[in-house]
């Protein structure tokens, strides 16, 4: 393990899908309450841990954003996102194409300026350090097209900052296809497009990710393979499946890894990827996604290096950034 831990680490690779409000890690939560005096319902931060137990998708969000209330300030920001890229460097990732969730602060008053400032402080200490980071503004789905589009429309001013938008939040019960028509304004805007569908949700969300929103990724895609079609459909348009192991493990999308459908999307010539989607709350970052998805699944090396070139090929990076691993 040693020696394929040292292996992992050295591929370089991309994260394409990671929540960077998902990588507040209970220490910091705390810290964080502290310095702007938000009570937590917790006493310390292994009781955090302890909390982390989840069912389903929405178990996991009730946490998910009640632990968001302490994130005020452009320095919280800052703090957040310049330690998960700290973090994620040292596991030899060369590119990061980041999620962030406006409306999860803007609602609670938090100006989007402040969550601007402290993001890009962030994307620009990473490259002085030759990290490249893209942010993607992500609509929360359960909330309304409407809200959607104000949020676009308040972003407008920071375009030059946002590489894309995404959907995400409670996918069941909320299809891609609500989302059409702000979808369109930001493809307008030059803005690239992705979305959360077939984790919970069935391919059909799948379908309406590709054919109604028209996006270029798939964040999760699980269930695709429910769908020959649809299969085909990503097979032949080489449309990217940002997978996340350990985060299908801790929210019951899989019994186990070693049910996981990783190595059946390779078998299916499918551009799949590792992510680790909210790594602070799911038990790992990039490398542990890697490390320990290829135990449960017998990955091979080049199993491994086509995980991370396919990374590397779905980014939405500069051509000059495109080297393969």
């Amino acid at each position: 393990m040693t020696d394929l831990s040292e292996f992992v680490r050295e591929l370089p690779k991309a994260e394409l899908h990671v929540h960077v409000e998902g990588t507040l890690e209970p220490e910091t939560m705390f810290e964080l309450a502290r310095r702007n005096r938000v009570p937590l319902p917790y006493t310390s931060p292994a009781e955090v841990r302890r909390a982390y137990r989840f069912s389903k998708l929405q178990d996991f969000l009730d946490l998910y954003y009640a632990g968001q209330q302490v994130l005020r300030t452009e320095e919280d920001f800052f703090a957040l996102a310049d330690a998960y890229l700290r973090r994620v460097q040292a596991d030899g990732v060369r590119r990061v194409e980041m999620f962030f969730d406006p409306q999860a602060h803007t609602g609670r008053g938090v100006p989007l300026g402040a969550v601007m400032a402290g993001l890009q402080r962030a994307v620009d200490a990473a490259a002085e350090r030759s990290l490249s980071v893209g942010l993607i503004l992500c609509f929360l789905r359960h909330l309304s097209e409407r809200e959607a589009f104000e949020t676009l429309e308040a972003a407008e001013p920071f375009r030059d900052r946002i590489l894309g938008v995404g959907l995400d939040s409670s996918e069941a019960g909320h299809p891609p296809a609500r989302f059409k028509r702000v979808f369109e304004a930001a493809r307008e805007l030059g803005l690239r497009l992705v979305a959360h569908a077939g984790e919970e949700g069935p391919p059909e969300y799948v379908w309406q990710a590709l054919d109604v929103l028209g996006v270029e990724r798939v964040d999760h895609g699980n269930r695709a393979l429910e769908d020959a079609a649809l299969v085909e459909r990503l097979r032949r348009d080489r449309i990217p499946l940002t997978v996340c192991p350990l985060s299908n493990l801790e929210l019951g999308v899989v019994p186990d890894l070693a049910a996981h459908p990783l190595k059946r999307m390779l078998e299916l010539g499918l551009l799949a990827t590792v992510n680790s989607d909210d790594p602070a709350y799911f038990g790992g970052y990039l490398a542990e996604n890697y490390l320990r998805t290829a135990a449960a699944l017998d990955l091979s090396p080049e199993d491994l290096r086509t995980l991370a070139r396919n990374s590397l090929q779905a980014s939405f990076a500069p051509p000059a950034e495109g080297e393969t691993a």
